[in-house]
């Protein structure tokens, strides 16, 4: 027995349908809130695209990268078309049977990781889209750490089953072994690469082919194709069996080996996917409009509802935060979450997740963070760029607001109470670049740019180096930062000077040398008269350590110590801060590559001074002159920062990983390895000038898999032949300024 359904919107009824459900009220159990992710190039906005369609929310179908130049709906920014990757996620909104879905598409792309990151913290499910050639990647690895971080639950979707190569078995190994997962299909492919026109649903013993100029008329037929029937029966017994080591019904059941009921066997997928002891896989091809029916069915089947997700906040504003279970219930006292900020034309639009509670057009809501108090102007659900006004949003709604002046993860009550949700996890920036606009006339607007999208994105951080004055711009890779310059460039008019930000280079002296300077000058009246004498040695190490116990990397000067020893008044008292304030200007600019000289104690014992022609600014002078005088003899050394490094690789990546540390002057303290022995731990010290560009060689030695964190450590004396390049180049540019000059 066989049988036809249609979907998409070439019927025209559809759309019309899509219209009057979107506007009526939504009933929360049949809410689903999914995002979609994978590793960059696995096809999740070429399936998004697929489920607008079929579900009626667009009328037609453009690719990623298609040939009309249009794009995905998704995809709406120019860049995102230009490049063919998706740069920030995007919220829509559908209607799939009785049910409606919240949809945000993420980026793959690691340096986008934070678009991941605070959509799967408000989202209730996912779907985890993984190459059928390919399989688990760099980014698959990363998004799947994610989704646990963040408790949620997933099902798999195979996709490119059309591709040369396609082996969705290998793919479902790679779940279990790599990641981790108990995964297991709940479809058979029928064909693959070229072959490939449907699936075979081994739950329900039925063959499914999508049929049509856009795979939109789905031929279901009871019954397996009869040189599938060994493998449908051999991957239905492997997908019992993982579920029997989660779910004690199933388990039972398969002990006693008693025929399961269809619907048991559905609700003990449910039930473990919930509780994420179990994936269920599926698999199609979206680009061929394949298996994207049966996927969206599968959402509705496995994945959670707002209410079968369990929330928790904190009570804020008493002696003790105390932790409560949110309520997914419209009649609660309204909590929501701000996940998201962009500036659109109508100024900042805030995305917010309704935890529990309802929120009107109209209505005045508080911040729990600031305490202000915001009036509601205008409520909106959105899909990709575009909005559509609704009146009210109740809990597990995701909508989003204008004239809400707030910052990402911000709590907003309706002031009846006060509360927070939990914020996200937010990774440190991992690469930084110098900049500065190419005309002055554009400052304004650069700082504009860069307060607007460090808001926007939190791994976007700027700051100022006050030993350089350089304009300091980190993020989390070159394509994270490429992207924002060019935006800057775009959006605001700014062409943007690039370049490596300047190593904090330092210097310092070893040994001890005595001076004695007299500063003398007459130029009619009151002349200069000052004379200094004492000694300049460098201070121990251990003495250092401890001074550096009280500092930080911004002390340029660590370790300076000024002793006065002076007995008697050959230096008046009043001087005294003159000679102090002489040795700091000294030791301010070393003699080298005049960087700031750390770990000097200058011992003022004895001078001369005049009646009539000594003052500050003479003993000053004086000091300063004796200091750099005597510091050219005591041996000095140019220093560089040394950053604490830790690298996190698959352990087949620990070598080449380590021999790249190595090659940049690194020294390894240790490497750990996980407790399963899949991945290993590095920590090393490396000199900053030898990281840039690190985190690109990384990615390219480990397949993208490698992450690290680096921390300033301490300041390090370089090579003897690094310190004579330095010294070189220095001359170098005094030499080609004063030729500008």
């Amino acid at each position: 027995m066989s049988w036809r359904r249609a979907f998409g919107p070439g019927k025209a009824s559809r759309f019309h349908r899509y219209l009057a459900a979107a506007s009526s009220p939504v009933d929360v159990a049949r809410m689903r809130n999914i995002g979609i992710s994978a590793h960059i190039d696995s096809g999740k906005t070429t399936l998004t695209e697929r489920i607008l369609f079929y579900t009626g929310r667009i009328s037609s179908i453009h690719d990623v990268r298609g040939k009309d130049g249009v794009g995905a709906k998704m995809d709406s920014m120019d860049l995102e078309r230009e490049k063919g990757i998706t740069i920030q996620s995007a919220a829509t909104f559908c209607q799939w049977k009785d049910a409606s879905i919240n949809i945000i598409d993420t980026p793959g792309h690691v340096d986008f990781t934070i678009e991941v990151e605070r959509a799967l913290r408000v989202l209730d499910g996912a779907i985890l889209v993984l190459c059928g050639v390919s399989g688990v990647q760099s980014q698959s690895v990363t998004v799947d750490r994610q989704m646990k971080r963040y408790n949620v639950p997933r099902v798999a979707f195979i996709n490119k089953l059309d591709r040369m190569g396609a082996n969705p078995w290998k793919v479902i190994d790679a779940l279990r072994g790599t990641l981790k997962l108990n995964a297991a299909a709940v479809q058979v492919p029928i064909g693959l690469e070229g072959e490939h026109r449907g699936v075979v649903d081994i739950l329900a013993n039925q063959t499914i082919t999508f049929e049509g100029e856009f795979g939109d008329e789905l031929v279901v037929t009871d019954g397996i194709p009869s040189d599938l029937e060994d493998q449908a029966a051999e991957k239905y017994q492997e997908m019992i069996e993982c579920l029997a080591d989660a779910d004690d019904e199933i388990a039972e059941l398969y002990l006693e080996q008693e025929e399961i009921p269809l619907e048991t066997l559905k609700a003990a997928i449910r039930r473990q996917t919930i509780a994420q002891n179990f994936v269920p896989v599926f698999m199609g091809s979206a680009f061929k409009n394949k298996g994207v029916h049966t996927l969206l069915d599968g959402v509705l089947d496995y994945l959670p509802s707002p209410t079968e997700v369990e929330n928790t906040a904190l009570r804020i504003g008493g002696e003790e935060e105390e932790a409560f279970p949110v309520l997914c219930n419209p009649d609660a006292p309204l909590l929501m979450l701000a996940f998201k900020l962009e500036d659109g034309r109508y100024g900042q639009l805030t995305y917010m997740r309704v935890y529990q509670g309802k929120i009107r057009r109209g209505d005045t809501v508080q911040n729990m963070q600031s305490r202000k108090k915001i009036k509601v102007p205008r409520l909106v659900r959105m899909h990709s760029d575009e909005m559509e006004e609704i009146q009210e949003a109740s809990a597990g709604d995701v909508v989003a607001m204008f004239g809400v002046d707030c910052a990402s993860m911000d709590s907003f009550t309706d002031g009846t109470f006060a509360a927070s949700m939990t914020s996200m996890f937010v990774p440190e920036p991992v690469m930084s670049l110098a900049v500065r606009p190419k005309d002055s006339s554009m400052f304004d607007n650069f700082s504009k740019a860069v307060a607007k999208f460090t808001r926007e994105d939190p791994t976007l951080r700027s700051a100022t180096d006050a030993s350089t004055g350089e304009t300091i711009l980190s993020g989390m890779g070159e394509l994270h930062l490429e992207i924002y310059i060019e935006r800057m460039n775009r959006e605001y008019g700014v062409a943007l000077e690039v370049g490596n930000p300047k190593v904090k280079y330092r210097e310092a002296i070893t040994g001890r040398v005595e001076f004695n300077h007299l500063h003398k000058k007459q130029t009619g009246g009151s002349g200069q008269f000052a004379r200094v004498i004492g000694y300049v040695e460098n201070v121990e190490e251990e003495e250092m350590k401890r001074m550096k116990q009280d500092s930080s990397e911004e002390d340029v000067t660590l370790g300076f110590d000024f002793v006065n020893s002076v007995i008697g008044t050959n230096i008046p008292p009043e001087y005294i801060p003159s000679c102090e304030n002489g040795a700091k200007d000294a030791v301010m600019h070393g003699t080298l590559i005049r960087a700031p000289v750390q770990g000097v104690r200058v011992v003022l014992q004895d001078g001369q001074h005049h009646p009539v022609d000594s003052s500050d600014f003479a003993f000053r002078t004086s000091m300063a002159h004796a200091l750099r005088d005597s510091m050219k003899q005591c041996n000095p050394q140019v220093l560089e920062p040394i950053m604490d490094v830790e690298v996190a690789v698959p352990t087949q990546f620990q070598g080449d990983v380590m021999a790249g540390i190595t090659r940049r002057r690194g020294m390894i303290l240790n490497a750990e390895p996980a407790e399963d022995g899949s991945s290993y731990s590095i920590r090393a010290t490396v000199p900053l000038a030898e990281m840039f560009g690190y985190s690109t060689d990384l990615r390219s030695s480990t397949q993208g898999m490698g992450e690290f964190t680096m921390e300033y450590a301490k300041h390090e004396a370089v090579p003897r032949d690094k310190q004579e390049e330095l010294v070189k180049a220095y001359h170098e540019e005094l030499l080609e300024a004063e030729a500008t000059n």
